[in-house]
């Protein structure tokens, strides 16, 4: 997301699009959020990737606890979008509930 380390990386060929949000649960792990199945929805940002080798550029910067898979993202005033997204399937001993889904709310950077 905008302000966020990793956002470095999509700043070298993607296009902010809108805020949107996925169903799944928001984990916080200190340094980072972390999406995983669950009832609720997670907020987060959606972007174009204008530059196709960027994709396993992001793969990279994710890391092997991260997976990406295909999920349909509901925006404002209900439109509904394929997208890929990133899903946590490392340890979660340390990691903290964020229940309303938002990642900004609680580590605004």
């Amino acid at each position: 997301m905008r302000g966020y380390a990793l956002h470095r990386v999509l700043a070298r060929g993607a296009t902010f699009l809108a805020e949107g949000s996925v169903p799944g649960r928001l984990l916080d792990l200190g340094r980072y959020p972390a999406l995983i199945p669950g009832a609720g929805r997670v907020r987060g940002e959606l972007y174009r990737l204008d530059d196709p080798e960027l994709l396993p550029v992001l793969d990279r910067e994710e890391g092997y606890n991260f997976g990406r898979s295909k999920t349909i993202v509901t925006l404002g005033g209900g439109r509904r979008l394929r997208a890929w997204v990133y899903r946590y399937r490392g340890p979660r001993e340390r990691a903290v509930p964020v229940p309303h889904g938002d990642y900004r709310r609680i580590r605004w950077r």
